[in-house]
């Protein structure tokens, strides 16, 4: 019989996968389903990249790499850091990985001790929390709702502070909501995180580029937080390469120096052709994504209008990334004579069975009184969706 560990046993599934394959498996019974479920942009990665990458196979680097990435890609997302954001990477504060997923990884087995606090507002990325329960951490939650626009801030994050923290973990622009923090939030969280200096905080801004109100703003760039800081990023989203598998990390040197070790063990270096083709992602000049974000600033709209008027359902307005993250506890407890809602699981399970509409429940991502809708899709296919779910709300009371 076999044993799996309880450290498996222990992991959820990530919900937003889950949902993607209950998706794929009523298209395969010939149901017309929309799925808004992913987190992935519709379009295809830019030409230019990819003939960097052809390029690269053209000149043969196909052979092993060096574990925290090429020299010449490390050089190039430094000047990034400085270009983009005036932050103070060299080379030797970077690490390379397969996927920003990895790098959060990396970071948190490198810090996490089994009993260790990890605080994490809510709402957060998925993955956050089974990371850290892997690293035998203990995920302390900081919830900050719709009427906060789903932000915390200082006052909140000292409460939460114990002599057991030793990490941070959040998210700007943030997956599920949308919400992004300016300048003065992210001040007044330095002015807590620089009175306990054994406190880390892993500043997820993998988003940074998808940003409709403001220019992006670093936690990093204030110099009495700088060396608590560990920022990650990566190509996936604002390059369209999610396929490609590539995120990064500035940190202190310790830091970097301990990912690359724990790298070295598990992957070594991500795929040296993504590495060529990343290196002109990050030399491009940002403007040349104005139109991707503009039709990502046009498809808000188009959801937040949809959804105002849908009865009960209520919104912030999300400020960057490509997610709304909507209250829907007005319809607990309401039934279509078959189908009761009990809580915001309940209610995506019966939009996609009564709407063919494929979303995320937002107690996967810690908010139970929410759902995700991502609107990483073309106006046509999200006015149709909007339309579905409206009409299967109006079929509750």
């Amino acid at each position: 019989m076999i044993q799996l560990s309880e450290r498996l046993l222990a992991m959820e599934e990530s919900a937003t996968i889950a949902m993607s394959r209950k998706s794929r498996e009523l298209k395969a019974q010939g149901k017309d389903v929309i799925s808004l479920s992913l987190g992935e942009p519709d379009f295809n990665t830019p030409q230019f990249i990819k003939d960097a990458a052809t390029e690269a196979m053209d000149n043969n680097f196909t052979k092993y790499m060096p574990v925290p990435g090429y020299d010449d890609l490390r050089e190039s997302i430094s000047n990034k850091f400085k270009r983009d954001n005036n932050l103070n990477y060299d080379k030797d504060q970077i690490v390379v990985s397969t996927g920003a997923k990895q790098s959060i990884a990396n970071v948190v087995l490198t810090l996490i001790n089994p009993g260790d606090e990890v605080i994490i507002p809510a709402p957060f990325w998925v993955s956050y929390i089974e990371i850290v329960k892997v690293a035998g951490g203990i995920p302390i939650l900081v919830n900050a709702g719709i009427d906060k626009d789903f932000k915390i801030d200082g006052k909140d994050l000292e409460n939460a502070i114990t002599a057991k923290t030793k990490l941070m973990i959040f998210s700007t622009p943030c997956n599920p909501t949308g919400s992004v923090y300016n300048r003065s939030e992210l001040r007044d969280l330095a002015d807590v995180i620089q009175k306990h200096p054994s406190l880390i905080v892993l500043c997820d801004e993998i988003y940074e580029h998808i940003n409709f109100e403001s220019k992006h703003e670093s936690l990093a760039q204030f110099n009495d937080v700088y060396g608590q800081v560990v920022t990650v990023n990566g190509v996936s989203k604002a390059w369209a390469m999610t396929g490609w598998r590539l995120g990064y990390i500035g940190a202190p040197k310790a830091i970097a120096n301990a990912c690359s070790k724990v790298q070295g063990q598990f992957t070594s270096g991500t795929s040296s052709i993504t590495q060529k083709a990343a290196i002109a992602a990050m030399n491009a000049d940002p403007q040349i994504l104005n139109d991707m974000i503009s039709a990502f600033k046009s498809r808000r709209e188009l959801v937040l209008d949809a959804l105002a008027e849908m009865p009960g359902i209520k919104t912030n307005h999300p400020g960057g990334a490509f997610y709304v993250f909507p209250d829907c506890s007005a319809y607990f407890g309401k039934t279509n004579g078959s189908a009761m809602i009990n809580n915001a699981n309940d209610l995506c399970l019966y939009l996609l069975e009564e709407a063919l509409v494929a979303l995320v429940t937002g107690d996967a991502f810690g908010d139970p009184n929410c759902f995700r809708i991502s609107y990483a899709a073309s106006e046509e296919t999200l006015k149709e969706a909007m339309h579905r779910i409206k009409a299967a709300l109006s079929k509750l009371n």
